[in-house]
């Protein structure tokens, strides 16, 4: 299903910024006020997405967000496609890729809210002749910003010697820990990054065209898929983080949160990217995985005695069962 109400193929064109088409690719599930939300904020920017690819993840005949579409699309300057495909977030944006006509490709969620010139500082540095080699910019998220010495978990990661590095958006090839983008403070223009989050980000369609797409292991509920596809895309392209890019993302309380689900891919998803991208895995580099995730199980331990934290309980059951199943497979 299509909306539009002008030519898809119109090309962006804004006073200082090169020529682009630009496609927003997002996943979404029982969230159509959040999408609706999303709409009426992309149609604000002063550099507008050619198309809006909207990946649902609903089955059966009804969905309200196709309402909501069918309602408010063609009212909007830019082309609104809808396609109902399941699978989980990461399977829903490779569709999105595979339909996606642009020459940059953004993933933005249903619940990230973008300042009017987030678009327009990304493709101004995805226009700059010396980024050439960058394949993809994360925007900052204005209001998911912590300090690092102010969380008692991540000095204790220091003190223990948990982690070799503690730059934000690197990936510790150590321990196979991806260090939280958000504990960069704020800051004005562009460094690099060795993974980008999906919440906020733009990549070159070229990225895509030799068959990159979000690992096939990562259906249903989503957990390091973004870190996934980031590293292995950082083998040729650089990645970079743009701090004039804001957004907000508003953890939309239609989330489908699942602590035990989370736990065990805490566990399991962890694992497999590391292998991926760092294996063969030589027995320091498991020792540190593992030691990471037993600090990991005590830490969320002592807060489930001391909260009495039915999460905390899920959380752990999820992780001896990522770990039972690692250790059954054999890997």
């Amino acid at each position: 299903m299509v909306f539009t109400s002008r030519d898809p193929d119109l090309e962006i064109e804004t006073k200082g910024v090169s020529s682009l088409t630009l496609s927003v690719v997002t996943p979404t599930l029982k969230r159509p006020q959040e999408i609706r939300e999303l709409l009426e904020n992309l149609r604000n920017q002063s550099v507008m997405p050619t198309e809006v690819i909207i990946v649902d993840g609903i089955a059966g005949d009804e969905s309200e967000t196709e309402e909501v579409i069918s309602q408010i699309g063609p009212q909007l300057p830019f082309a609104v496609k809808y396609i109902r495909h399941g699978g989980g977030t990461a399977i829903q944006r490779n569709v999105g890729i595979d339909e996606a006509k642009g020459d940059l490709v953004a993933f933005i969620d249903d619940d990230v809210r973008l300042d009017r010139s987030f678009f327009e500082e990304m493709v101004r540095v995805l226009s700059d002749r010396s980024n050439h080699d960058v394949g993809g910019v994360v925007g900052y998220r204005t209001n998911c910003h912590f300090e690092l010495e102010g969380s008692m978990r991540w000095r204790w990661y220091r003190r223990l010697g948990l982690l070799s590095i503690f730059e934000p958006g690197r990936y510790d090839f150590a321990c196979g820990y991806p260090i939280n983008n958000s504990l960069q403070p704020p800051f004005s223009g562009t460094r690099e990054v060795d993974f980008m989050t999906t919440a906020c980000a733009v990549w070159r369609r070229v990225v895509f065209d030799p068959g990159l797409r979000f690992d096939e292991f990562f259906r249903d509920f989503g957990v390091l898929e973004d870190a996934h596809l980031s590293l292995r895309a950082g083998r040729t392209w650089r990645l970079l983080q743009c701090g004039d890019a804001h957004c907000e993302e508003l953890h939309s309380r239609n989330g489908r949160e699942n602590r035990t689900k989370i736990g065990f891919k805490s566990v399991v998803n962890y694992y497999y990217v590391f292998r991926d991208v760092a294996g063969p895995l030589d027995h320091m580099q498991k020792y540190r995985f593992w030691r990471y995730q037993l600090f990991e199980a005590v830490r969320i331990a002592s807060s489930a005695i001391r909260r009495f934290n039915v999460g905390d309980l899920a959380d752990l059951r999820g992780r001896a069962q990522g770990v039972w199943q690692i250790l059954m497979s054999g890997r």
